[in-house]
């Protein structure tokens, strides 16, 4: 039995999440259909992270495991010439049986995009979320500091009873300004679900002067949901890497 490994990139925009659902368009399904008809048998994908509905990814990875024989050089090809535009296998290569892409990954790399200008962007509105007003910079990357380290982020998630603890080791936070776009990245050897949203938009928050700077690690320390700002939207959201 050959296990593989895929990294493959998306446009969320038209799909309910990576997680197949029943009857609606998703990204594992969509995999899971093409890889069918290739290795000639029902595969199951697994993907390094569950990302929403609407959110994008460049380096997602999955694994599957296969009794097809097609050369691995020619597995990308093969998917691509399947798949549907938004979907894109970019490399393929076979690895040790004890490799699955979720539980052998030490730390996922989230990268959010937030158009800051008057205007919204009709080219753009797919990939980034519009933000009219100024956001400060310096002090959302100030704000977000506290949040590096070993912490429960319960503040900075939706309940998922899939989930057994809530403690997560955030490795780094970034917060720029690049021409209209102010880009958050944050790596972690994991994250709960919407983590990474609540905490953008709290940080927009911070950002428009609606909360001070010393809000974040309060609601932090609170572990309490409400205390966080809204959601921000999945459009803004890529998955862009993650590190083995």
């Amino acid at each position: 039995m050959r296990n593989v490994k895929v990294v493959v990139e998306y446009d969320g925009t038209d799909y309910f999440g990576f997680q197949y659902q029943p009857n609606v368009p998703t990204i594992q399904g969509e995999l899971e259909r093409v890889l069918a008809r290739i290795l000639k048998e029902k595969v199951t994908v697994y993907g390094s992270g569950r990302t929403d509905a609407g959110v994008h990814a460049a380096g997602q990875v999955i694994n599957f495991r296969t009794r097809g024989t097609i050369p691995i050089e020619k597995l990308c090809i093969a998917m691509n010439s399947l798949l549907p535009v938004s979907i894109a296998a970019l490399e393929a290569e076979e690895v040790g049986p004890q490799f699955h892409a979720r539980y052998s990954a030490k730390s996922r790399l989230y990268r959010y995009d937030i158009l800051n200008r008057e205007v919204k962007s009709a080219l753009q509105g797919r990939y980034c979320w519009h933000v009219r007003h100024p956001l400060d910079v310096d002090t959302m990357c100030k704000s977000a500091q506290c949040l590096i380290g070993v912490h429960d982020f319960t503040s900075f998630a939706v309940a998922d009873r899939d989930e057994s603890s809530t403690v997560r080791n955030m490795m780094s936070v970034d917060v720029s300004r690049a021409g209209e776009h102010v880009i958050i990245e944050m790596r972690a050897n994991a994250f709960l679900r919407s983590m990474v949203r609540v905490i953008v938009g709290t940080l927009v928050e911070v950002g428009l002067g609606l909360r001070p700077c010393s809000d974040m690690l309060k609601i932090l320390e609170a572990r309490d949901r409400r205390l966080a700002g809204k959601t921000a939207p999945p459009h803004g959201l890529c998955l862009m890497e993650v590190e083995y």
